[in-house]
C-alpha cells in the first residue's frame, strides 16, 4: 500500500470529522483527515472556545445518546490528560431551562424526568434567590439541568486531533476537496494531491452539499450565519461561570420563537456569550458579505427585558454557520448508492457536543458494523419519504 492509499478517508476536520478519524485510528485503520482551510481555522462550525453540554432535549434518543456521551468526554480527558468540559461537579454549572409553561418547557422537563436525569424546578417565588439579575418571563416555568455545563470547544479540537495523529493517524490541511470518485476504491482529488481508500467518511458541515455533488446526492440542507454576540456585564463577576451562573436556554420568548441561549462570562473576562439560534441563509464561501443583524434586534431586545445586568449592545460579534436540516435532525447515514461511503451532515446548531459518539457511530457505518443506536431518525431516506408524501 502507497503512503497515498488509506483504509478510510475523512474529508472536514470540525469536530464531527476529528472524532470519526479518532475513532478509526483506533479501530486500527490506516485514517487521513483532509482540511481544506490550514488548522486551527474560524471558517466553519467548530471553532470558538465555548459550547453547551447538556441532556436537556425534547426527544428521548439525543438524551441517552448522551448518557453514553459523557463516558466519552471524560474517557479522551483522562486519555489526553487535559479538561474538556466544566459540569456540575465538582463546580457546579449547570443549564437553565427557561420557557412558557405550556410550551416546549413541558416536553423538555418530561423528557429530562423520564430519562431520570438530575434536575432542579425552580418555582417562580423562589427564582430570583437562585438566579440573581435575570427577569423570569411572565408565564414562564424554570428548570436547572445539573448535569449541563461548558465544553471547551477549540482545546476539544486540538486534543482529539493530537490524539488521532498518536494513534498513527495522518492529518492533511490546506487541501480543498475538487472531485470525488466513487468506487469500490474512493479516489479524492485535492488541490495537491491525490487520494485512495476503500471508504470514505464525509463530515465537511456546510461544504457537505457541495462534495456531495461529486457522487450524484444533494441533500435538503440549508446553510445559515449565525452571529455569536458577547455582551458586557454592567458589574463584573453578576454573570460569571465562577460565581456559578449556569449556561441558559430560552425556549421561546415574547421577542422570538426560536431558542435563545447563552453562556456565562467565561472565555472573555466580563463579556457574557448570548446568541440567537437561527440566521439569515448564506453562502459558506462567502459568509462575511451576509450583513443581516435582525438576530442582533431580537437579542437586544430580549436582554433589556430580562437580563439587567448586561449592556444590551454586543461588544464582541463573531461568526460561526450552522448546516441545518429540515427537522434539525443530524444526517449519520450510507449514501444511498455507494455504501463504502458514510455521511455525517446537517447538526443543526446542536451538534458539537455529540461529537465522541457521532465519530463512534460514523466510524461503525463505515466497518460495516451495526450501528450502537437506532439511527432511524438520522437515515436520509426520512427525506426522500417526506419528498414523495408532499407530492
Amino acid at each position: 500500500m502507497s503512503s497515498q492509499d488509506y483504509d478510510c478517508i475523512v474529508i472536514g476536520a470540525g469536530v464531527q470529522g476529528s472524532f470519526t478519524a479518532y475513532n478509526l485510528a483506533k479501530n486500527n485503520k490506516k485514517t487521513l483527515l483532509l482540511e481544506q482551510f490550514v488548522l486551527p481555522h474560524s471558517r466553519g462550525s467548530s471553532h470558538g472556545q465555548t459550547r453547551i453540554i447538556r441532556k436537556a432535549y425534547d426527544e428521548d434518543y439525543y438524551t441517552h445518546m448522551m448518557e453514553e456521551c459523557y463516558q466519552l468526554w471524560s474517557q479522551l480527558e483522562k486519555e489526553a490528560n487535559v479538561k474538556l468540559y466544566r459540569t456540575s461537579f465538582p463546580r457546579r454549572t449547570g443549564l437553565l431551562v427557561m420557557g412558557p409553561e405550556q410550551g416546549d418547557y413541558q416536553v423538555f422537563k418530561s423528557t429530562l424526568e423520564r430519562n431520570k436525569v438530575p434536575i432542579v424546578i425552580l418555582p417562580r417565588e423562589e427564582f430570583s434567590q437562585h438566579i440573581p439579575h435575570v427577569n423570569l418571563s411572565q408565564g414562564n416555568a424554570a428548570l436547572v439541568d445539573t448535569t449541563a455545563g461548558v465544553l471547551y470547544a477549540d482545546r476539544t479540537l486540538k486534543t482529539v486531533q493530537g490524539q488521532f495523529q498518536k494513534l498513527g493517524g495522518v492529518i492533511k490541511d490546506g487541501q480543498k476537496v475538487i472531485d470525488i470518485t466513487p468506487g469500490s476504491v474512493v479516489t479524492v482529488t485535492t488541490v495537491s494531491g491525490v487520494y485512495r481508500a476503500k471508504r470514505l467518511v464525509i463530515t465537511a458541515g456546510p461544504w457537505a452539499n457541495t462534495l456531495l455533488s461529486h457522487t450524484g446526492l444533494q441533500l435538503p440542507l440549508q446553510v445559515i450565519k449565525i452571529n455569536v454576540c458577547y455582551w458586557s456585564e454592567k458589574i463584573p463577576g453578576s454573570y460569571n461561570v465562577q460565581h456559578r451562573f449556569p449556561c441558559f436556554i430560552q425556549l421561546e420568548s415574547e421577542e422570538a420563537k426560536h431558542h435563545i441561549y447563552g453562556l456565562p462570562s467565561n472565555e472573555y473576562p466580563g463579556l457574557m456569550k448570548i446568541c440567537y439560534h437561527t440566521g439569515p441563509e448564506t453562502d459558506p464561501d462567502e459568509r462575511d458579505r451576509q450583513t443581516d443583524r435582525g438576530d442582533i434586534d431580537i437579542l437586544q431586545r430580549y436582554i433589556t427585558r430580562c437580563f439587567p445586568g448586561l449592556v444590551p449592545i454586543p461588544a464582541v460579534v463573531e461568526s460561526c454557520m450552522y448546516t441545518v436540516t429540515p427537522d434539525d435532525h443530524f444526517v449519520l447515514d450510507h449514501h444511498p448508492t455507494h455504501s463504502n461511503i458514510v455521511i455525517g451532515a446537517g447538526f443543526s446548531g446542536h451538534g458539537f457536543k455529540f461529537g465522541p459518539i457521532v465519530g463512534k457511530l460514523l466510524c461503525e457505518l463505515s466497518q460495516g458494523e451495526v450501528p450502537s443506536y437506532d439511527l432511524s431518525p438520522f437515515r436520509i431516506r426520512r427525506f426522500q419519504a417526506h419528498s414523495k408524501s408532499a407530492l
